[in-house]
């Protein structure tokens, strides 16, 4: 009873971390999009591109631990509510709600990573480049619509990804 208490003790821990960490990340990007962005927007241009670029950079450390966290936290939950790797070629659990809900959070998941991948390694970093040496440039006009339009598409799949965990709580609604 009590190794039973502890491991729910664990999992509570577990989905805490986890909404914590989607709550860091998704919190940060909407704090980019809808405020940061808007702001510089109106700013000096130079003094905005290097703000966007050292913002960009810190949150960049915070939003890959968070996805560690997600992964690590993600992983252990599945685990406590009985998913097994094995499940994942069981046409039968694949097949079930639950298992539909499963893959489809993970694939967003593994979409976000490889956008963020994209937007944190060469788009974002060539962009904030381009704009701080190449200011008006063509060059540095197209990489900063490119980071931009990645990060909100990630926004997106933020959302996608916080609708798919609650169905994977609560079930579909259909």
């Amino acid at each position: 009873m009590v190794a039973t208490g502890l491991m729910y003790g664990f999992y509570l821990l577990s989905v805490w971390l986890h909404i914590l960490a989607a709550i860091t990340w998704i919190g940060g990007i909407a704090f980019l999009v809808f405020v940061v962005v808007p702001w510089l927007r109106r700013s000096d241009r130079t003094i905005a591109v290097t703000f966007l670029r050292e913002t960009g950079e810190r949150f960049r450390a915070v939003g890959w631990i968070c996805f560690a966290i997600l992964l690590v936290t993600g992983t252990y939950n599945l685990w406590f509510r009985g998913v097994r790797f094995g499940d994942f070629v069981r046409a039968d659990w694949l097949q079930s709600t639950f298992g539909k809900a499963v893959m489809l959070k993970l694939a967003l998941f593994v979409v976000v990573l490889i956008v963020s991948a994209i937007h944190d390694i060469a788009i974002g970093p060539r962009a904030a480049h381009a704009m701080e040496h190449q200011p008006g440039s063509a060059q540095a006009e197209a990489l900063r619509r490119q980071a931009s339009l990645l990060g909100r598409f990630n926004a997106l799949l933020a959302l996608a990804l916080v609708a798919a965990g609650v169905v994977i709580v609560r079930g579909w609604p259909w």
